[in-house]
């Protein structure tokens, strides 16, 4: 006769409103408003709201959106720069039930208009900048939106294409809203959208649990403390932000806006707001890099930079530290929150020199504090590929800071989970310490002659040439050899073809030497990251 056993710590120990909550990012408001209040939240010219100011615009503009007829399970999309309007809307939409997409400021119509299709977007909150592109995709769509216009004192020009603006909508909203968090932290809270630089974008969904997840990952791994000032030099739109809107609010920091990424902004704004941390791709530290030397002077507090995207070259890294600015190098992916994987520091490594510190910092490194989950391994069999930093494998990821899955797209979800990992399509090794490094993606490797060729290492030897600015190394069909390694170069001044092969040799094995130089602009998305496809379209010209 059996018995049913029960674990003693299952017995009359349930879930209760007292001892659990579901974990959503908007709670690091609430938290922020109530605890200071006064402290500034936000600064964008001469704006300056407190938290308490920032946490009653949200619950009167989710307190609108819900008048509006927006419902649990809605679409609200915006588009508009890194302003105080696009901050707030990351936690207002949420509030309101309804799921953020914030689409790219850079898309042409036809993709803008895809994606409010595709997510079936119920209210469009738009910056009076992007009018002009927005009006022409609401023309290519059967169903519209609600329009809400932002009319941004800081931007001259532009249409009011809406029903009204950002600002009257507020005032049809109750700042005494009260707000109700999700039931399930699964709930989706925002949605964004991958490049589809090889077809439509694919709609990535993120979830409550995860989004909170990682904006405390991210302040651990970056060793985030009390009152940051962070400057928006990273688009919102791209992967929340990397989260960053709601670990800003939990640590009750400080947001300095910033319309536009120019150089002399940025080096303002840490000056006079005294900015010590902020975002960007490897393109906005080149840029910042490359700066005259009287825009960088004055500059006394420590700062910390977070970057990602394309690999940095080592030589961009040793450049801001030797500017005195903290370089962290994180990885990640849209389907993981952004950042996931962190080259954390060692303090043994303090000791070593300025360009082996970089180095050292240009690997991607390990997972993430919240993440569960990394390895780098045959993406066939899932073995894990031995840890001697030369055999290359698949870098994949599993845990809260991996997306729910694409919208609409079962297979596609069902094939980035395959073997319960999801496949970042980047090639890596796995050095002896553990630290991951990127060789290239699976899409980028140029074969040549049988022999794999990382376009990634080709263009760290090409960024130690002094005369190069930017560099991106793409496969050019070749009837012999299959494939050869083509170069694209923005050059800072005169240099010609054979003085960088002529470099190349010097500083890598002859057959990874770029066969054809071409020197000019390259195209980048709006985070920065270099159009490989359109270059590689590029080589079939040639």
């Amino acid at each position: 006769m059996s018995a049913t056993v029960t674990n003693i710590f299952d017995q009359q120990l349930d879930r209760n409103h007292a001892n659990y909550a579901t974990l959503t990012p908007v709670s690091f408001l609430e938290r922020s408003a109530a605890v200071y209040p006064d402290r500034t939240a936000v600064i964008h010219g001469n704006v300056r709201r407190s938290w308490l100011e920032t946490w009653s615009r949200c619950k009167r503009l989710a307190s609108a959106l819900q008048r509006l007829g927006v419902s649990a399970g809605d679409t609200v999309s915006i588009i508009a720069p890194n302003i105080p309007e696009h901050y707030e809307a990351h936690f207002a939409v949420p509030m309101s039930g309804a799921v953020l997409n914030s689409i790219n400021t850079r898309l042409d119509p036809e993709a803008v208009a895809f994606i409010m299709e595709h997510a079936e977007t119920r209210v469009l909150l738009v910056d009076r900048e992007f009018s002009t592109v927005v009006a022409r995709a609401l023309r290519l769509m059967s169903r519209h939106p609600i329009v809400i216009d932002i009319d941004d004192p800081q931007f001259e020009g532009g249409k009011l294409i809406g029903q009204m603006t950002y600002d009257a909508l507020l005032e049809k909203g109750d700042e005494q809203f009260q707000y109700q968090p999700p039931e399930d932290e699964w709930k989706a809270i925002s949605l964004n959208y991958t490049s589809g630089t090889t077809g439509n974008p694919k709609g990535v969904v993120y979830h409550h649990r995860g989004a909170y997840l990682n904006a405390l990952s991210n302040i651990v791994s970056w060793g985030m403390t009390d009152k940051p000032v962070y400057l928006w030099t990273l688009p919102m739109f791209h992967c929340n932000g990397w989260c960053f809107p709601w670990a800003v609010a939990a640590v009750s920091g400080t947001n300095v806006c910033l319309r536009q990424v120019r150089v002399e902004p940025i080096y303002e704004l840490i000056r006079r707001e005294r900015v010590d941390h902020f975002c960007g791709a490897p393109i906005v530290l080149n840029m910042l890099n490359g700066a005259p030397d009287e825009l960088k002077a004055g500059i006394e507090q420590n700062v910390r930079v977070m970057t990602a995207g394309a690999a940095p070259p080592a030589s961009v890294i040793e450049g801001m530290e030797s500017l005195g600015f903290s370089v962290t190098h994180v990885y990640g992916l849209t389907e993981t929150y952004g950042p996931s994987v962190v080259c954390a520091w060692k303090n043994e490594w303090d000791e070593l020199s300025l360009t082996e510190r970089a180095r050292l910092k240009s690997r991607q490194g390990v997972k993430a504090p919240m993440l569960e989950g990394l390895v780098v391994a045959d993406p066939v069999t899932l073995e894990p590929v031995p840890a001697d930093g030369k055999t290359i494998g698949e870098i994949m990821m599993r845990g809260n800071l991996v997306m729910r899955g694409y919208l609409k797209n079962p297979t596609a979800t069902e094939e980035s989970f395959d073997g319960g990992w999801f496949h970042s399509g980047d090639l890596a090794v796995c050095h002896p310490d553990g630290y991951v490094e990127i060789k290239d993606r699976s899409k980028d490797v140029i074969i040549s002659g049988g022999e794999n060729i990382s376009s990634i290492e080709v263009e760290d030897i090409l960024y130690r040439h002094p005369m190069v600015s930017e560099a991106a190394v793409v496969a050019r069909p070749d009837e012999k050899w299959g494939e050869t390694p083509c170069a694209f170069i923005t050059a800072k001044g005169e240099v010609t073809e054979e003085e960088i092969i002529a470099f190349c040799r010097e500083n890598m094995a002859h057959f990874k030497v770029p066969k054809t130089i071409i020197f000019g602009d390259l195209p980048k998305t709006s985070t920065g990251k270099i159009q490989k496809f359109m270059l590689r379209n590029r080589t079939r010209e040639l």
